[in-house]
């Protein structure tokens, strides 16, 4: 009887599999790499504001303080919007007839709000709590990245979750003394490692992981 299969038959079939395994392999690991690029989580993306509000300019260079526009980031879940007023307590005074801030004088006059565009915005299905993690010595720029030298605001971190809980599995390495939450050019100390075992315990910090943490 003719011999039906090839005497190479064996190594076909073993390279086909082996060949399968590797490009499911390759498959999985692109798109693992993918869900975590920029191009996925908008990282290091601009957004187009209303008014392209430098912060490099109001924070870096005159020296604003965060909560001067951010009023409620030390009291309430959110680190809130500043209306117009508040950009009209300067403007009412210089770069009044800037075109550059019409769109922030004709907000003020006929009493609408600016549509500032999220730029961190976590999904509705996750709880976040600003005044929590400010109190707890969670420093702006840890989260928000060095914005005193951003001309446009954008997305440093992924804001995924493996994100979060590489904080909240270590917080020592990322807590800072509570009066330097707001310093944005903060470096963390030598010994960071012992001074965020001190605050954690000061602080009364949790390293907080179970899923109902962030998921109500």
């Amino acid at each position: 009887m003719a011999q039906i299969f090839s005497r190479y038959a064996n190594s076909y079939a073993k390279a086909g599999i082996i060949g399968v395994v590797i490009l499911v392999a390759v498959a999985f690991g692109a798109a693992d790499r993918l869900a975590r690029s920029p191009w996925m989580t908008r990282a290091d993306t601009f957004r187009e504001q209303p008014v392209q509000f430098s912060h490099q300019h109001h924070v870096g260079g005159i020296g604003i303080d965060c909560r001067y526009c951010h009023t409620s980031v030390d009291t309430a879940t959110s680190a809130g919007i500043p209306p117009t007023k508040t950009c009209m307590n300067c403007h009412a005074q210089i770069w009044l007839t800037s075109p550059y801030l019409e769109p922030v004088r004709a907000s003020f006059r006929d009493d609408t709000s600016l549509r500032w565009i999220r730029v961190h915005d976590l999904p509705d299905f996750v709880y976040f709590n600003h005044s929590v993690h400010v109190k707890k010595g969670m420093g702006c720029s840890t989260c928000h990245g060095r914005v005193d030298r951003m001309p446009l605001v954008y997305q440093r971190a992924s804001l995924q979750m493996e994100w979060c809980l590489g904080c909240h599995r270590n917080p020592e390495q990322y807590v800072r003394p509570r009066e330097a939450v707001y310093q944005m050019d903060y470096q963390p100390p030598d010994d960071q490692a012992e001074l965020g075992a001190r605050l954690v315990k000061e602080y009364d910090i949790k390293s907080l992981t179970n899923c109902s943490t962030c998921h109500r």
